[in-house]
């Protein structure tokens, strides 16, 4: 398989509150071939707001620089690994989520799209991925909200995940990640529409105002000092970026994706943690910055572990732009 966007059915799904979704669809982008046993997959998660396609060369979000890490040889090896990444339940690429049809009005879900759980996405991770054909996974691995997900999938499911990576990520949501926050963020914005604006035409103004303050946040204009010199090219790039991520994603999924965050805590059950452990914190990350106290949680569990701190100015847009950084992690996780 190659790098286009699938997607497929996997049927009804009910969600931890109890709530039934009809029909869900999960779009995701798979690499190398499944062994006949369905032992040789990796699954690699996603953040936040990008989406299935962070492993494709030349795509517009900084996780699309993980494409050097991937193939024949490379630690995402497809030579040896079935790689999948599956678009989140709740986001914007595919994936049933708030900017889907609502079979029973026709109509896009928006504010009435359930609440979901970090559970409820990796359950529909582990739905594809079965559906699939795969029972056995070499790793899960991912950066920032992706690593959350890789740190529930072993829990989730101990008897199938061998390895997890979390990468500029934590044991924790980020402090003020909350649907209520988002929501009211979002509800301040003419462009709201009490949270029918998909039949105004989206919020794409509100959504590039808070995508240009997240990338400055995150670190992606010190990206740009690098690639160029001129200050009006690179905030004509910069805006470029997030006008791109605007037209595309769904206000609604940053309630619905920080909702599913919001009780995500596993610092007290590493102890039952028995996948091999990788944890990449980046010492000036704003999001996840490194902890003592969580550094020893990660080194205290039992299985083999490795927390890492990479020095590096890029923040948190360093789970991508120091993929050479990385490669020896990876190597360490997926062992030959």
């Amino acid at each position: 398989m190659g790098t286009d966007i699938r997607t497929l059915s996997i049927g009804p799904y009910t969600l931890a509150s109890g709530l039934r979704l009809p029909d869900v669809q999960v779009a995701y982008v798979a690499h190398g071939q499944l062994a006949p046993d369905g032992r040789n997959a990796v699954l690699v998660t996603h953040g936040y707001t990008s989406g299935p396609s962070m492993l494709s060369p030349s795509h517009h979000t900084a996780e699309g620089s993980w494409a050097p890490l991937l193939g024949p040889g490379r630690p995402l090896d497809t030579d040896r690994y079935f790689i999948v990444c599956s678009n989140m339940l709740g986001s914007s690429f595919g994936t049933t989520g708030p900017n889907t049809v609502n079979p029973a009005t026709g109509q896009p879900w928006g504010p009435d799209f359930p609440a979901i759980t970090l559970a409820d996405i990796v359950g529909v991770q582990h739905r594809l991925l079965t559906t699939l054909g795969v029972t056995h996974l070499q790793a899960v691995v991912g950066p920032s909200y992706a690593g959350c997900q890789a740190r529930q999938w072993p829990l989730q499911y101990p008897a199938m995940v061998e390895a997890a990576g979390a990468i500029v990520s934590g044991l924790t949501h980020p402090p003020g990640l909350s649907a209520a926050a988002q929501r009211a963020r979002l509800a301040d914005s003419p462009e709201w529409h009490g949270g029918r604006f998909h039949a105004h035409g989206g919020m794409p103004e509100t959504l590039f105002a808070l995508r240009m303050q997240t990338m400055r946040q995150y670190g992606l204009e010190r990206l740009y000092q690098d690639l160029l010199p001129d200050p009006a090219e690179r905030q004509a790039l910069l805006a470029r970026q997030c006008r791109d991520w605007a037209s595309r994603f769904d206000a609604h999924s940053l309630v619905v994706l920080a909702g599913a965050a919001e009780a995500f805590d596993v610092r007290h059950r590493m102890d039952e943690l028995r996948a091999r452990l990788l944890f990449v914190v980046c010492t000036p990350d704003p999001i996840f910055p490194p902890a003592p106290a969580i550094g020893r949680l990660v080194r205290s569990a039992s299985p083999p572990t490795r927390h890492v701190e990479l020095d590096s100015p890029y923040g948190h847009m360093a789970s991508g732009v120091e993929w050479r950084r990385l490669e020896a992690e990876l190597r360490w996780l997926l062992p030959a």
